[in-house]
């Protein structure tokens, strides 16, 4: 793969889990890391030591995504360290309650798209004049918006599914300059997020809808970013690149 070198990217929610998975990937492909979170102070900080420990460059961004002046905070800290970007990764996001559309209540409903909707968007429009010609952007988004939706993820599923919309529309608007939009749809990833869940009976049929028998690793969405956010994928644009293992075959 093409490396990375010179390059400098931002990671949303890059703290723990499939974002430090993915800003420790990029970081070893050579690019200077953005590790953005949310509360987490000493995790972002142990990612970043631990980029840094291996050889690579990464310093933290703190904003709260969810709330008013998000996306400007967190692009005025961005500016405090660098000087424009070249990859842009939207991949903080939260679960929820996961429960049934009866026990979905509005503030739950309201929150998640603030998180998962509103604030990749607003995040992404102000990348937009720090984004050199012929960069990046990567969403994670999720399954779940096209695959074998479950009853209890009915508001994480449509918290994400604007997402879907967004990248093909930007890929039209950017292709232009040479910018790229695609879009990660994981599967069911063992990661904290999923804490106490994956577990007994639950774990095993979770490992059964994939053909591949094992839940995803964050390590293996990493891979997927890594792969599109290098010139390897110059030519790959408004795509959405499922990665659940087989699970929606």
């Amino acid at each position: 793969m093409t490396s990375l070198t010179g390059k400098t990217a931002l990671v949303t929610g890059a703290s723990r889990g499939i974002g430090r998975a993915i800003a420790t990937r990029l970081a070893r492909e050579g690019a200077h890391v953005a590790v953005h979170y949310g509360r987490n102070h000493t995790a972002a900080k142990e990612t970043v030591s631990a980029i840094q420990a291996a050889g690579g460059q990464a310093f933290a961004v703190h904003a709260e995504l969810g709330e008013p002046g998000d996306a400007e905070a967190l692009w005025a800290a961005f500016d405090a360290h660098a000087d424009g970007l070249d990859v842009l990764v939207n991949n903080a996001g939260i679960l929820g309650d996961q429960g049934e559309i009866t026990t979905v209540t509005r503030e739950h409903f309201e929150r998640l798209f603030a998180v998962n909707t509103t604030a990749p968007f607003f995040v992404t429009r102000l990348a937009l004049p720090r984004l050199r010609d012929g960069g990046r952007i990567i969403t994670v988004g999720t399954m779940l918006t096209r695959g074998p939706a479950m009853a209890q993820a009915i508001d994480y599923a449509m918290s994400k599914a604007p997402l879907d919309v967004l990248t093909s529309t930007l890929a039209k608007q950017l292709g232009p300059r040479g910018i790229t939009v695609n879009l990660v749809a994981p599967g069911v990833i063992d990661t904290d997020m999923h804490q106490g869940r994956l577990v007994g009976e639950a774990l095993t049929w979770l490992e059964s809808l994939s053909p591949l028998g094992r839940l995803g690793t964050a390590e293996d969405v990493a891979d997927t970013v890594a792969f599109l956010a290098s010139d390897d994928s110059r030519y790959m644009t408004g795509h959405r690149l499922d990665v659940s293992g087989g699970t929606t075959v």
